[in-house]
């Protein structure tokens, strides 16, 4: 039995006797206290699709807890619905919600000096929220996956949340009708679980695998199937175990094991928004990490998988052809991963792979032979220049030109420039700068779905690009350059920025520039004067006091 801190104070004395009455009515009896407490985080919410089925799962993992001889504390946190929220006021309350459910289970395990935590999740903050509250309070932790949603099928095409975005741009250039709208609406998310593209919950479901803090397999399985449900109570064992032999999660969250989990995102062609929950994580787990990393890694690793959104295919998909472990063999196989990092199981991430075979089926092409990858190198590029002297985050992949120099068409907001697109404003060639919608500045970092998922319905997707000081949806894809900083609210450069500039984005040179002369820029930087917060009371408020640059990963606890 490990060092039970809690149930040793229970049991010292007559002073310990409200303690265990207050256990008592909630289900303990004699023999229980002497086991570990076992807290079980459950983000189940009818809110959104994504937490839709955690109830169940949570209700699984109890179960297999108590079987397994622990004791579990059953807890909730929040969530909130990227999806529902975006383009909305609401949608500030996103990134925000990563810092409260990381403070709830932190809350919530450290008041209650809890031995362990499994936590379940489904939306994109979920995962991030989660793992930064189990590295800060270094507790044995596994992280249990909701599960991805099955694809929506309409006229024999496979629907995400995504493609009812874009059908909102193709209905603007009048490309579809009203019924061929309402038609992708209705059929774009057939159930349960998390958006079905290597979209952000996709991807940081598969950096925990990928880092070991989630089981084999379990990042890719649909919410809806079985094996979901055989996978919750699976990881309640193996974190019993993991409880008994002391097994941590600064263990496992090691310089290491977040290379690996940067290599299978690149691999699979993930998110933007991981570049900024690994950079949490890891300042959670103090663990250096830095921006440049993301660059130095992505130069060695190829694109394997052919998935939305850029791509041909959903995460069901990716599943069925081997998922996660088996990207992670072929990277393994050639050099690119660490293979002596320890996992929740207590084997290495050599041992788990042990089986998987080092070449893919032949009989799929969702994951490329490695001699013929989608894109010899990973697809999130940090670029730099005087328009981002921290740096930003450009997704690459899915661009027929990844260089455009242009003039810049000015948004204060993300709803004044949607207007300007749907208005048919923008042009060929004109690259859209949408600013005060960073960290501070939004505040909340919005992500900019509606607007790039406009451009590209009305087809300009290829010929117009777009920088942000706020953040881009998993489900994003173009020449778009987000997280851009110092950003405008700080007097970053962006906040320069004057309608009709020349600006150039070039990924191949990862730059990202404001060709004016710096005398010009020094007067303007004289100018200019910082706006009034946009919120003086409440969480917004709060969060804009506290939240470091996006270059750190949007930390609140610095």
């Amino acid at each position: 039995m490990p060092d039970n801190k809690r149930s040793q104070a229970i049991t010292q004395g007559a002073q310990r006797a409200p303690n265990r009455a207050m256990l008592r009515a909630v289900g303990f009896d004699d023999g229980d206290f002497s086991k570990p407490i076992v807290g079980v985080a459950n983000g189940y919410s009818t809110i959104t699709p994504c937490n839709k089925g955690l109830n169940e799962l949570a209700i699984n993992a109890e179960q297999a807890l108590r079987k397994a001889g622990a004791m579990p504390q059953m807890f909730g946190t929040i969530t909130v619905s990227d999806g529902i929220s975006m383009g909305t006021e609401g949608m500030k309350y996103s990134l925000v919600s990563r810092e409260v459910i990381a403070d709830s289970i932190e809350t919530a395990v450290q008041a209650e000096s809890m031995d362990g935590v499994i936590a379940i999740g489904g939306c994109d903050k979920n995962m991030p929220g989660a793992m930064i509250a189990i590295a800060r309070i270094n507790v044995p932790a596994i992280f249990v996956y909701g599960g991805t949603i099955k694809p929506g099928h309409y006229k024999g095409q496979d629907l995400t949340i995504v493609s009812a975005f874009e059908a909102v741009g193709q209905h603007s250039a009048h490309k579809i009708d009203d019924e061929e709208l309402l038609q992708v609406e209705r059929h774009a998310c057939p159930g349960a679980g998390s958006c079905g593209g290597m979209f952000t919950a996709n991807t940081m479901s598969s950096a925990f695998e990928a880092m070991g803090m989630s089981l084999p397999y379990s990042s890719t399985m649909a919410a809806e199937d079985e094996e979901k449900y055989t996978s919750a109570a699976r990881s309640a064992e193996v974190l019993v175990n993991a409880i008994k032999q002391q097994i941590l999660p600064r263990d496992i969250i090691t310089r290491k094991s977040i290379e690996n989990a940067i290599a299978v995102i690149m691999a699979v062609g993930g998110s933007t928004n991981a570049v900024l929950h690994l950079l949490a994580i890891t300042h959670a787990a103090e663990v250096k990490l830095t921006i440049d990393d993301f660059e130095r890694i992505r130069g060695k690793i190829p694109v394997l998988c052919d998935l939305k959104p850029s791509g041909r295919y959903v995460t069901t998909d990716l599943h069925k052809a081997g998922g996660i472990p088996q990207v992670m063999k072929m990277l393994l196989a050639h050099g690119l991963l660490h293979g002596d990092c320890i996992t929740i199981s207590g084997q290495t991430i050599a041992e788990v792979l042990q089986d998987v075979p080092e070449i893919p089926s032949l009989q799929q092409d969702v994951i490329r032979q490695w001699n013929n990858p989608v894109y010899a190198q990973g697809h999130l590029a940090i670029l730099k220049g005087n328009l981002s002297a921290e740096g930003c985050v450009a997704k690459i992949t899915g661009v027929k030109n990844p260089k455009i120099t242009g003039p810049a068409r000015v948004f204060e907001s993300e709803e004044t420039c949607m207007a300007a697109i749907l208005a048919h404003k923008i042009q060929p060639g004109d690259v859209v700068v949408i600013r005060y919608e960073g960290p501070r500045g939004g505040p909340g970092m919005r992500e900019m779905l509606s607007p790039t998922s406009a451009l590209i319905g009305e087809g300009l997707g290829d010929s117009v690009g777009l920088i942000t000081d706020g953040r881009f949806s998993g489900g994003t894809y173009g020449m778009v350059v987000g997280h851009v900083a110092p950003e405008a609210f700080v007097g970053g450069t962006i906040a320069l920025v004057h309608e009709g500039d020349s600006i150039t984005i070039d990924a191949a040179q990862r730059l990202l520039q404001l060709n004016v002369p710096e005398a010009i820029l020094a007067q303007r930087r004289t100018a200019w004067r910082p706006p009034e917060p946009r919120y003086r009371r409440g969480v917004l408020a709060k969060y804009a006091k506290l939240v470091s640059t996006a270059s750190r990963g949007a930390i609140t606890d610095s």
